[in-house]
């Protein structure tokens, strides 16, 4: 089939002579072309031309992995590109005619060496949660393959438990996906805390609640960890689990995804499911279980898949969960493995034992969690509705015999939304002014001020007309030079602040350059060039001289000081304080210090919606690239 650049859809119309009219005369419609090709599940293209231009163009277009392999390429080798372009399509599983390929050139197929082992994997396979020396930090190993050192609190009966999870170390976390994001599953939350109950004598996760998502990088790391608290006179302790990025800066706050309640002694062992399938239940269809799930932006793959068989009775729902074959050997480095629990929360669609929101839902607070036995690869789970969001689970290996039990179990339904600022909360940083100490009575040592004026009315300070003139007076114990910025008056503001910006580059370079003055510092007071509050006017010249000059001090450290002035005669007092501060900025309100400082911006719940004019203009800027044709 041919799809036309003219409808951008399959045509047969190509032999008429209204159609290429047309297709001389209207768009060309390259973008609907390759759309309907991917739709088509077309992934690999090949350019018949003299470029590569069009594999440029396309590239663009597709939402899918897709490969282009133009024939020709402008400038380089006709052979060479030719054979790279068929070898490209060979890879990509296109099927070539070798033999007219090589004909005539000798070549002949020729048989590999015998190889003994031929699709067998040898490679060893690293388990994860293995760990270095801890103990000549000062901690012990916390036995668990999610996490890395634990230590006991020297001042408190509690305990810290240390880890570090990325998709690297734990690659099948990346099986756990929700809209596209890869989260710590909610069991894996259960089981760090039955991990952290076992040390401190508690096997009963009396309650656990799930706050935050745990968002993991596709690079990098999250550095987790479990905290367990003082034991109070019932025996409970309080349980926290923590993370933040791994590169994250010193002072980065900690986000909280669960709290909750660690008990003495767990439930007993009053269930078994030997006998299976239990009788009198009917089976239930477990096809297509999966693919409903990705549709729905549950993305899980083949360690998360393990729901095998599913049968209903009387409100109640067994299913049989199994790990994939190579991840069995993981089993017994776990209480209960994250992905055996998870899987056996998928019966929830399947039994219609919570309310059905049309959302997915996920774990959300858990409540009475016992773990009567560690290591199991496969189970067999019962799962009961408790109200209309919550169930219950018995859970049991393949045999029959008791694993788990979960009293209850809320779900919550889940949007993608919710992900929004849950990997990077607060992890936006502005501007924010903020009070700063100022030395008192401070002089203006060996200080000049480049200024007919002398506006700035300083006392005892000596006064030159300009650099030239401080420097023809051979600039004798010269230390500061201060120059106060005023725009001249012009009616034309661009015109203003373009040549207060020229002034400020020429005599910043014209200091710089000058041996004279070089080992000065250059002092330059302007007034109104910042706003430490939302409410303050700027003026544009002096802004633009600021933003100038802030540029000038990161190439010269330490060398440019700027000091933005209010009306206050206050702050004119106050200016040799700000000049001895050792502050690069300043902004003087009132007498008062300000200087600029990074601070996180908050995270928000949601973004308030951006209305549209329907009768108004929107200007697109850039439409022409590849974000304006997207929207």
């Amino acid at each position: 089939p041919i799809v036309s650049t003219l409808t951008g859809s399959i045509t047969d119309e190509l032999r008429t002579a209204e159609y290429w009219v047309r297709h001389v005369r209207e768009a060309v419609r390259f973008h609907d072309v390759i759309q309907a090709l991917e739709r088509g599940a077309v992934r690999t293209y090949l350019e018949l031309g003299p470029d590569s231009t069009l594999s440029a163009m396309a590239q663009g277009c597709v939402t899918e992995d897709a490969a282009f392999a133009p024939a020709l390429r402008r400038g380089r080798s006709e052979s060479r590109t030719f054979t790279s372009a068929l070898a490209q399509l060979h890879v990509r599983g296109a099927k070539l005619d070798w033999q007219a390929v090589f004909a005539g050139t000798g070549a002949q197929r020729v048989d590999l060496p015998t190889y003994a082992f031929q699709q067998e994997n040898y490679w060893p396979r690293v388990r994860s949660g293995l760990v270095g020396d801890v103990a000549s930090a000062g901690l012990g190993t916390a036995d668990h393959p999610l996490l890395g050192a634990s230590v006991a609190l020297a001042d408190a009966d509690g305990h810290l438990f240390t880890g570090r999870l990325s998709l690297d170390s734990h690659p099948w976390l990346a099986d756990h996906a929700v809209a596209d994001t890869v989260l710590l599953p909610g069991t894996a939350f259960v089981e760090l805390a039955v991990r952290a109950g076992d040390q401190v004598g508690c096997s009963r996760v009396e309650e656990l609640t799930l706050e935050a998502p745990l968002i993991l990088p596709a690079k990098g790391a999250v550095q987790v960890q479990v905290s367990v608290g003082t034991s109070d006179d019932s025996g409970r302790r309080a349980v926290s689990l923590h993370s933040r990025a791994e590169d994250a800066p010193l002072g980065e706050p900690w986000t909280r995804h669960a709290t909750g309640l660690l008990a003495e002694g767990g439930a007993a062992e009053s269930f078994d499911l030997v006998e299976w399938p239990p009788a009198g239940a009917e089976p239930v269809p477990v096809d297509g279980l999966y693919e409903g799930f990705a549709g729905a932006g549950f993305g899980y793959g083949p360690v998360f898949q393990g729901l095998r068989a599913a049968w209903r009775r009387d409100g109640e729902l067994f299913a049989e969960i199994a790990l994939p074959e190579e991840s069995r050997g993981e089993a017994d480095l776990f209480g209960l493995h994250p992905a055996l629990l998870d899987a056996a929360l998928h019966g929830v669609a399947l039994g219609g034992l919570v309310e059905d929101t049309g959302q997915g839902r996920l774990p959300f607070a858990w409540s009475g969690v016992s773990l009567f036995a560690a290591g199991a690869s496969e189970l067999r789970v019962r799962l009961v509705q408790v109200s209309g969001d919550a169930v219950s689970l018995a859970v049991a290996d393949g045999t029959g015999v008791p694993v788990a039990s979960v009293e209850l179990l809320v779900l919550r339904p889940f949007a993608a939304e919710q992900l929004a600022g849950a990997g990077g909360e607060e992890s936006l940083f502005r501007t924010e002014w903020t009070a700063a100490a100022l030395p008192s009575a401070a002089t203006l040592t060996d200080a000049v001020v480049l200024d007919v004026d002398d506006a700035l009315g300083l006392t005892g300070v000596e006064r030159f007309a300009d650099l030239d003139a401080l420097v023809a007076a051979g600039a004798p114990g010269t230390q500061t030079i201060i120059v106060p910025v005023r725009p001249q008056a012009d009616p034309e503001m661009a015109a203003t602040t373009r040549t207060a910006v020229h002034g400020a580059l020429a005599l910043v370079q014209q200091w710089l350059a000058e041996e004279a003055v070089a080992d000065t510092r250059l002092v330059v007071v302007t007034r109104g060039a910042v706003a430490t509050v939302g409410t303050e006017a700027l003026d544009l010249p002096p802004a633009a001289v600021w933003g100038l000059l802030g540029s000038a001090q990161s190439e010269n450290p330490g060398r440019i000081v700027l000091v933005d002035l209010d009306e206050d005669p206050a702050s004119l007092r106050a200016l040799p304080n700000a000049v001895e501060s050792g502050e690069p900025q300043l902004a003087l309100r009132a007498g008062a210090a300000f200087a600029p400082r990074l601070a996180r911006v908050p995270a928000v719940a949601e973004a308030e919606p951006l209305v549209l004019d329907p009768e108004g203009t929107v200007l697109v800027t850039g439409a022409t690239g590849t974000l304006g044709a997207l929207f």
